[in-house]
């Protein structure tokens, strides 16, 4: 059994009216009222409970306490629309996690923002494991998919294998799998342009972000990712096996590629010269120009240590708690704008060979919403072993 926690889940901006609601939305758009749910429609509230609604949308689950302090609003009120969230259907309370003798809102689970196309992208374990019976049969309606190599090694029940750096990236900075052998790739392992699917992996989900771009590349439409990995899975009692799963082969058609979301060198270049932030996700030893391997030894060397002039540097590790999964909504904005990575400037992200800068992609593309970001996958491997690509080096 999992040890529920207080997390939310982000979604994209456009909110929907849908039968089925799986996420919390990032941010308050617009009122909705859930399908079959509730008979109160928002809107019909008062103005405090739409103001503390909006407040848990924006910030997560929150205290009386704190929500007092967030909103300046008396106590009282906030009881007052709190009492009639509840009533609503519209939040759920809860022993807060650290302090059992307070209690903890959040938007309730089934009353919350999808997208257009009725999905979130980040789920919870919990999510995982309540539809673990779903994910263990035969059918490419809903997929599971463990994005690393450590799969032999336990996975989660009903997950497929997509071996993301030994088969369908070249790590050594000569591209990524074309349509035709995504295509039969991903159908092998019974998934077609229909499905959804959740990734994950281990190291903190940087391979299962990669594949969550690599997804969004090809334009599939429902791709979403667990948040916290195999790691945070396991250390919450979530369940693992050895057991693979039969899956039938099914045909996957990729449409053009999504070009927006990728930077080639010719951008990095450009970029150069132009009002463009680039981000260097790397640790700081690669970036400062004193090794040219990354942590993960099973990468190959660059041929020059450094990083691209007039990079900002955030290394990815700045965006994930303890537990490994995504920090708030708040903590994640407050980080970018500290570094001057805002919202309406575009933006490329780059590592070694695109795994690192994957994950902060998705933060800043998926959950925080900026609106043009672009993962650079060749990244150190290929601007490293240029003979005349410019470098710098430094110690921060």
């Amino acid at each position: 059994m999992l040890v529920k926690a207080c997390n939310i889940v982000f979604v994209r901006p456009e909110i929907v009216e849908a039968k089925e609601l799986y996420g919390h939305p990032s941010y308050y758009r617009q009122v909705i009222m859930a399908e079959d749910h509730t008979n109160t429609p928002l809107e019909e509230l008062p103005p405090s409970s739409k103001f503390i609604y909006k407040t848990l949308s924006d910030v997560g689950p929150m205290t009386l306490k704190a929500l007092t302090e967030e909103t300046m609003l008396s106590s009282r009120t906030v009881r007052y629309g709190l009492d009639q969230l509840e009533d609503g259907g519209f939040v759920d309370s809860s022993p807060a996690l650290h302090d059992g003798r307070q209690t903890c809102y959040k938007l309730d689970e089934d009353v919350c923002g999808v997208v257009s196309n009725g999905s979130p992208v980040l789920v919870s374990p919990e999510w995982v494991e309540e539809r673990l019976s779903e994910l263990g049969r035969d059918e490419p309606e809903l997929r599971l998919v463990e994005a690393d190599n450590e799969y032999d090694c336990g996975h989660l029940p009903g997950a497929v294998q997509v071996d993301i750096l030994g088969d369908l990236i070249d790590v050594n900075g000569c591209g990524i799998a074309d349509r035709r052998c995504f295509e039969e790739y991903v159908g092998a392992r019974g998934i077609t342009e229909d499905s959804t699917i959740v990734v994950y992996s281990n190291h903190h989900n940087q391979y299962a972000a990669y594949l969550y771009w690599l997804f969004k590349y090809y334009r599939h439409t429902d791709v979403r990712l667990l948040d916290g990995g195999k790691q945070y899975w396991e250390e919450i009692g979530g369940r693992t096996t050895t057991d693979e799963p039969d899956v039938t082969t099914q045909e996957y058609n990729a449409p053009t590629p999504d070009d927006r979301i990728r930077a080639y060198r010719t951008d990095v270049e450009a970029a150069l010269s132009e009002d463009v932030t680039v981000v260097d996700v790397r640790s700081p030893a690669e970036y400062q120009g004193t090794v040219t391997q990354p942590p993960n030894k099973d990468l190959p060397e660059a041929r020059t240590a450094g990083h691209i002039p007039g990079t900002t540097h955030v290394t990815w590790s700045e965006i994930i708690d303890e537990n490994g999964q995504f920090k708030d909504a708040t903590d994640l904005k407050r980080l970018f704008h500290d570094r001057n990575i805002l919202p309406d400037t575009e933006t490329i992200v780059y590592c070694h060979v695109g795994e690192r800068s994957s994950i902060v992609w998705f933060v800043l593309s998926e959950l925080l919403e900026y609106e043009d970001v672009s993962n650079y996958d060749g990244s150190w491997i290929e601007w490293g072993n240029m003979i005349d690509a410019p470098i710098e080096t430094s110690v921060e």
